[in-house]
């Protein structure tokens, strides 16, 4: 089993903790790695994107000049494509863009990117992260200790003050275990996460 520090939020080391190698010591597959992320992306896309062809553009019902004896090349319609507000050749149209991904791979590509974490030091393991208040600064203040500017901080369960204190702050995602995903982990250097909220990780897919 792989072997971490745990730290508070002061940075000072309290203890340490055992993760399981289900999770956290696993092959890493970087084919199953990439097609989460992309699956993951392909997910977000609205898929609203719509312009109108020249069937679906308005006017240009009549012929613009005759057609022989003006010297201009003939045309049909000032709707054309090539025309200035005309139809869009191939314009695109509402799509779903949306992909599947088996659960087996789902989870194999988010335990290769948890792996990588604890083997390049990537992981922190904090004994609690709470706030009285909500306070952007002491969510940096946190950050500071730990020397972890970019990261994904993952919480057992939701907590205001936690999540709106670091809303603001660019480099940083705050999320819940039911919210981790591949790209998330793999987007951010660090990844800091409670011992309770990895011990959940563990319970949920080992």
């Amino acid at each position: 089993m792989a072997n971490v520090s745990v730290y508070n939020m002061k940075g000072a080391e309290v203890g340490s903790l055992e993760l399981s190698d289900a999770v956290f010591g696993a092959d890493i597959k970087e084919q199953l790695v990439h097609q989460a992320v992309v699956t993951y992306l392909a997910n977000q896309r609205q898929g609203t994107q719509s312009a109108l062809t020249r069937s679906e553009v308005s006017g240009g019902g009549k012929k613009p000049w005759r057609q022989k004896g003006t010297g201009n090349a003939r045309q049909g319609s000032i709707r054309s494509p090539q025309w200035t507000g005309g139809g869009i050749v191939f314009a695109p149209k509402p799509r779903d863009y949306s992909k599947k991904m088996n659960k087996k791979e789902r989870r194999a590509a988010l335990f290769s990117v948890l792996t990588d974490k604890v083997n390049n030091d990537n992981l922190i393991a904090l004994d609690e992260m709470k706030f009285d208040e909500i306070k952007t600064k002491n969510f940096v203040e946190v950050l500071n200790n730990l020397k972890a500017e970019d990261a994904l901080v993952i919480l057992s369960e939701s907590d205001k003050n936690v999540i709106l204190s670091g809303r603001n702050i660019p480099s940083v995602k705050v999320i819940t275990t039911d919210s981790i995903n591949t790209y998330d982990v793999l987007k951010y250097k660090k990844l800091i996460a409670t011992q309770d909220a990895l011990k959940k990780i563990e319970e949920v897919y080992a």
